[in-house]
C-alpha cells in the first residue's frame, strides 16, 4: 500500500469509527478487516500511533457487541 492510499484510509477510518456501532448495516467485522489492512502495512511513528486507537476504538465496539 502507497503512502498516500494508506493516509486516505487512516483518515477515513477517523472520520467513520466515532460513527458506527454493532448495530449498522456494515458489520464490524468489514472495519476490523479494514483496520487489520492498515495495522499490517508499513506504518511510521506517527500513523502507527493513530492506528493503535483506531483498533482499540473498534475492539470496544466488538466487546460491547458480544
Amino acid at each position: 500500500m502507497n503512502h498516500q492510499q494508506l493516509e486516505k484510509d487512516i483518515e477515513h477510518l477517523e472520520h467513520v469509527m466515532p460513527r458506527i456501532s454493532a448495530a449498522d448495516r456494515i458489520p464490524l467485522s468489514y472495519w476490523r478487516t479494514r483496520v487489520n489492512s492498515v495495522l499490517a502495512a508499513m506504518l511510521v511513528p506517527s500513523q502507527a500511533s493513530r492506528v493503535k486507537r483506531l483498533n482499540e476504538a473498534l475492539r470496544v465496539l466488538e466487546a460491547r457487541g458480544n
